[in-house]
């Protein structure tokens, strides 16, 4: 049967090796349970314009502003991203053409601050991404990096050191958002401290910007000053990235993403991103974002119903962070044993951790990507189920099998793609 789905395709008579890959990926996602946060499906449109002619043409500069010929059309496809993007997040002004969510990070640094100045960002270990200034990042050897976190009994932001912390250290910028915090973010009390400060408030939204759009998590819009969002996360879109920011920082963000960090935009990307915005600003997708909550909170109670401990006692958002120390399993250890169940998820360090990256004591769970394949609740609360009982019983050859059969079963219905 797999050799029927490559010779039937077009890529079959070029390269066999990689149209092979390609299917077993296809293969593997359809049998198996996505629980990555970052991790989502782009629907087939999203998909077609990735794949489209766009990729073709070279497009350094900004619409009507060139250093090339021939963009007439590409003009057009940039202009109704930027314009989409406006409406939708209520910004002032939208470059598009980030290539990723790091690269963004970096060029808000650099349009706004000289190297060596000083940041405030959110540590690694307590949620934080690797841009937000940690020494083994760019950002972090470029930049004067300060860091706050959580409380680590709560696992909560403790907003009243945030701003002890600014005040002590007066930085220039101060970053907001996260990559594993299960918890609503007062985007609000971030600019107020910054204000108090006389710093630059930046947002980083890429794990929650659709969750902002479907008024399921409180914006930073419009009063923070930049806000950085990837759009493959719960957005759903393309691999990218967009930087939104008031009027008065638009020139230097532009001249800082091109020339200052790129070369020419990836236009199919761009185009790929039109298409995801568009899916953004409808009722369904509304919709969604609010199940992708619900499902949240039903796989965090189901787990925690199960035996399983979870920083801050549950979740807000799409995310889940499990604490493992109580049952004697690592993160590493965890990532692969439900690798074998076909469930798939990412070790990660969680606030206070006595362990180290590599194998840290916690793994971080999420809900967009089931979500999209139309799972519900009871879906949630089964497969909380299966990940406490592969951890307990992971000694066991036959339950871990059966548990792989139970996964492969609950995929069977819900297919993805299914009529390619």
């Amino acid at each position: 049967m797999l050799k029927q789905n490559i010779k039937s395709s077009k890529m079959y008579n070029i390269d066999n090796e990689i149209a092979l890959f390609i299917e077993k990926e296809k293969k593997r996602l359809n049998e198996g349970l996505e629980l990555i946060p970052s991790e989502n499906f782009v629907s087939k449109a999203v998909l077609e314009a990735l794949g489209s002619t766009l990729t073709n043409k070279y497009s350094e500069g900004y619409p009507k502003k060139r250093y090339y010929g021939g963009n007439e059309v590409i003009d057009e496809i940039e202009s109704i991203a930027i314009n989409r993007a406006k409406e939708l997040f209520n910004a002032e002004h939208v470059n598009i053409q980030p290539y990723s969510g790091s690269g963004a990070n970096l060029a808000c640094y650099f349009a706004l601050l000289k190297f060596g100045e000083t940041i405030l960002g959110m540590n690694l270990a307590h949620g934080g991404h690797l841009t937000h200034g940690h020494k083994v990042n760019f950002s972090g050897k470029a930049y004067n990096f300060e860091s706050y976190g959580v409380d680590i009994k709560t696992g909560y932001l403790d907003y009243d050191n945030i701003r002890r912390i600014a005040k002590e250290t007066k930085p220039k910028m101060i970053v907001s958002g996260a990559t594993a915090y299960p918890r609503k973010i007062d985007f609000s009390v971030f600019h107020e401290i910054a204000e108090e400060v006389g710093a630059i408030s930046l947002a980083d939204i890429s794990h929650i910007a659709g969750l902002i759009l479907g008024d399921v998590h409180p914006s930073p819009f419009p009063f923070t000053d930049i806000v950085m969002t990837t759009t493959h996360k719960t957005l759903r879109g393309p691999r990218g990235a967009m930087i939104l920011c008031k009027n008065k920082f638009a020139k230097e963000i532009d001249s800082a993403v091109f020339p200052g960090m790129q070369g020419g935009p990836h236009n199919h990307t761009n185009a790929a991103k039109a298409v995801m915005l568009k899916e953004a600003s409808t009722e369904e997708f509304k919709d969604y974002t609010k199940q992708i909550v619900i499902n949240a909170k039903a796989l965090a109670n189901s787990l925690m119903d199960n035996g399983l401990n979870l920083v801050s006692g549950g979740t807000d958002n799409h995310l889940i962070l499990v604490d493992l120390q109580n049952i004697n399993i690592t993160g590493q250890v965890a990532e692969t044993l439900l690798d074998k169940v076909n469930i798939t998820c990412n070790k990660n360090m969680i606030p206070g951790d006595p362990r180290s990256p590599f194998d840290p004591s916690g793994i971080r769970i999420g809900t967009p990507a089931l979500t999209t394949r139309g799972m519900k609740t009871s879906e949630m609360i089964f497969i909380g189920e299966l990940i406490a009982k592969a951890i307990n019983q992971r000694n066991n050859p036959s339950i871990i099998e059966s548990i792989l059969s139970d996964v492969k079963g609950l995929c069977n219905n819900f297919k993805l793609y299914s009529e390619e």
